[in-house]
C-alpha cells in the first residue's frame, strides 16, 4: 500500500511537470483599443517630436493603430496568469509566455479576437538550420572602391554626403564587437549610435552588443571607417541597432520581433528600416510560408514592413539566397513587400550571382527591385578585422547608403518619391526583369532625375548663342538615342554621331571653341521626329 502510494505520487509530480513544462509563447490579438488613455489628437503623448515631424513633412495623418494597446486589455491578460512579454500597436496584441492551460483563459476574455502560437517553449529551443544561408565568408581582405563606385557612393561622397542627419533602424541579429572595435568607435564617439533606442527583443535588454556578427557585417557596409583601407555608404549617419533574430531558431516570433522593432524605430524616429533578414520556412513546418504567400500582404513581416511605409520610413530588405533552391528560388518576406525596396546580388561584372533570389512575387510584380555588389563585398568582422563577404545580406547595405544620402539631400522628398526616383532611374528602369529587377542604381542618376528642371520641349540646347560648350538635354533621357547632325551656313556636315541619355548621362556637351563664328544648323533626330536648331557660335 506505502508502495502504491509512493508510485502514485511520483506519477503525480511527472504529470504535473510535464504540464508546467508545456510554456509556449503566444501572440494574443484584441478586438479594438477600448480603453486606451491615449488620443489620435494628443500623439505627443506616444510619438517623438522626430516621428511626429516625418509624418507632418510628408502629409501623414495620425490614425487608430498608431494608438498604444489598451492597458486594461494587457493587465486583463496578465491577470490569466500568462507572462505579457511586448505589445504591437500596428497589429493590436501582445506576445505571452504561458502554459498552455491558460490559453482558454485567455480566449475567453471577450476583447481577445485571436491567439497564434509563435514559438515552442518559453524560449526558443536550438534550431536546425543555418540562419544565414547560402552566404560566403572569404579570409581576402579588399578595399570598398568597387562597392562604393558601382552606385555612385564615391560621387556622393565627393558632393560631401555621408548621410549625414539621417537615422537608419538596423535589423539583425547581433552586433558584436561594434562597441569596442576601431572601425565603429567614430560611431560611438560621436554618439551616432543612440543607445537609448537600440534594443535587444531576444534577451529584452539594450544589449545589443552581443551574439552573432551577421549585423556588425552589415552595420559595417554603411558606417564602419578605416583609414586607407574602408570606408562605409553613409559613415555620419545615425542608427539605431535592433536584436530581432534568435540565430540557432526559426519560429514567427522573429517576424513579430521584427514588428516590435520596427513600431520601436518609427517612434523614436528613424528614417529607413535596414533588413538583411528573410523569412520563408520556420523549424516548425505548420509555420511555413509558400510562395503563393509571397505576395506582398500575408506574411507577418511584410505587413509590418509595409505598416512601416505607410508611415512615412523606407524599408530596405535584402532579397533573399534562394536562387538556386528549386523548391522556392523567389525572393523571402519581406522582400515581397509592394514598397519595400528588396536588393539583389551582383558581381564586379554585373552579373547576377545564381544564388540571389528571383522574382515575380506571387502576385506578379516585378522583384528584386535593384540589385548592387553582393559578391565579394569588403566587410568588417566582430574583431576589427576586413575581409569579404557575399550575398543580398551585403548588397541591401549599399542600397540604404545610397537612399540615405538621396535623402539627406531632398529631406522634403516623400519616402514614395524616393522609391519612385531609385526604380526609375537605374540601369535598365526602361526594360526591368524578375532577376536584376530595374537594374543597377547609381547616386547621379538619381541625382539628375530629382534636379532636371522640367521642359515642355523634347529636346533643349543651350546656351545660344554659345562660345565655348553646347549642351543638348532630352526632356525624358530615358527614352534612348539622339542622332546629332552639325551644319555649317553653306550646308556642309561639321559633325555627326548618336548619342545615348539616360538618367546617369541625362546631357550631352560638346566643345565647339575650334569652330569658327557664325551660323550653324544642328539638326536632332528623335525616335519619332527630327528637330531643328539655329545656333550661333560666337568668339
Amino acid at each position: 500500500m506505502v508502495l502504491n502510494r509512493f508510485l502514485l505520487l511520483i506519477l503525480l509530480y511527472v504529470c504535473t511537470s510535464n504540464v508546467h513544462a508545456q510554456v509556449n509563447q503566444y501572440m494574443v490579438f484584441f478586438e479594438d483599443k477600448s480603453g486606451t488613455p491615449h488620443s489620435i489628437n494628443s500623439p505627443e503623448t506616444f510619438l517623438s517630436e522626430r516621428a511626429l515631424e516625418r509624418r507632418e513633412r510628408q502629409g501623414i495623418a495620425i490614425v487608430q493603430n498608431d494608438l498604444p494597446v489598451s492597458p486594461v486589455y494587457v493587465q486583463g491578460v496578465r491577470d490569466t496568469g500568462a507572462d505579457v512579454i511586448y505589445a504591437t500597436k500596428w497589429m493590436n496584441g501582445v506576445l505571452v509566455s504561458c502554459d498552455d492551460a491558460l490559453l482558454l483563459s485567455i480566449q475567453a476574455l471577450e476583447y481577445v479576437s485571436s491567439v497564434e502560437l509563435v514559438s515552442p517553449g518559453s524560449h526558443p529551443a536550438s534550431g536546425n538550420r543555418s540562419k544565414f544561408k547560402n552566404e560566403l565568408a572569404d579570409t581576402k581582405e579588399e578595399a570598398t572602391d568597387t562597392q562604393l563606385t558601382m552606385i555612385g557612393l564615391d560621387a556622393m561622397h565627393s558632393d560631401g554626403n555621408r548621410g549625414e542627419g539621417i537615422i537608419i533602424a538596423v535589423f539583425d541579429g547581433g552586433f558584436s564587437g561594434v562597441n569596442t572595435t576601431a572601425p565603429f568607435q567614430h560611431l560611438l564617439t560621436n554618439n551616432q549610435i543612440d543607445l537609448t533606442a537600440s534594443f535587444d527583443f531576444i534577451s529584452g535588454t539594450a544589449n545589443v552588443f552581443q551574439y552573432d556578427d551577421h549585423g556588425t557585417r552589415v552595420l559595417s557596409i554603411m558606417s564602419a571607417q578605416v583609414n586607407g583601407s574602408f570606408t562605409g555608404g553613409v559613415t555620419e549617419a545615425s542608427y539605431q541597432l535592433y536584436v530581432t533574430e534568435d540565430i540557432p531558431t526559426e519560429y514567427r516570433i522573429e517576424e513579430y520581433n521584427w514588428l516590435f522593432a520596427a513600431e520601436r524605430a518609427d517612434s523614436a524616429g528613424a528614417d529607413i528600416i535596414h533588413s538583411s533578414l528573410g523569412y520563408s520556412t520556420f523549424d516548425i513546418a505548420s509555420m511555413d510560408y509558400t510562395t503563393d504567400q509571397l505576395n506582398g500582404k500575408t506574411t507577418v513581416v511584410t505587413r509590418a514592413a509595409q505598416m512601416a511605409f505607410s508611415k512615412g520610413m523606407v524599408v530596405v530588405a535584402s532579397a533573399g539566397n534562394e536562387g538556386n533552391i528549386a523548391s522556392w528560388r523567389i525572393v523571402t518576406a519581406p522582400a515581397d513587400g509592394e514598397d519595400v525596396i528588396a536588393v539583389g546580388n551582383i558581381n564586379g561584372f554585373g552579373v547576377r550571382s545564381s544564388s540571389s533570389s528571383i522574382g515575380p512575387s506571387a502576385d506578379g510584380r516585378i522583384k528584386p527591385d535593384v540589385v548592387a555588389l553582393g559578391s565579394g563585398v569588403s566587410v568588417v568582422r566582430a574583431n576589427g578585422s576586413v575581409f569579404t563577404g557575399s550575398g543580398t545580406s551585403f548588397s541591401a547595405p549599399l542600397v540604404t547608403s545610397l537612399l540615405a544620402g538621396i535623402w539627406k539631400d531632398k529631406p522634403g522628398l516623400k519616402n514614395s518619391d524616393l522609391i519612385i526616383a531609385l526604380r526609375l532611374t537605374a540601369s535598365q528602369a526602361k526594360s526591368p526583369d524578375n532577376f536584376l529587377g530595374f537594374g543597377i542604381p547609381n547616386y547621379l542618376a538619381i541625382k539628375h532625375y530629382l534636379e532636371q528642371t522640367p521642359q515642355t520641349e523634347p529636346v533643349i540646347v543651350f546656351p545660344n548663342p554659345v562660345i565655348t560648350n553646347l549642351t543638348v538635354r532630352p526632356a525624358s533621357p530615358e527614352d534612348g538615342n539622339l542622332k546629332l547632325m552639325l551644319i555649317s551656313a553653306q550646308g556642309q556636315v561639321v559633325t555627326e554621331r548618336e548619342v545615348s541619355f539616360s538618367w546617369l548621362n541625362n546631357e550631352y556637351t560638346a566643345d565647339v571653341s575650334a569652330l569658327a563664328s557664325g551660323f550653324y544648323i544642328l539638326r536632332i533626330q528623335t525616335t519619332s521626329q527630327i528637330l531643328t536648331f539655329r545656333i550661333v557660335k560666337m568668339n
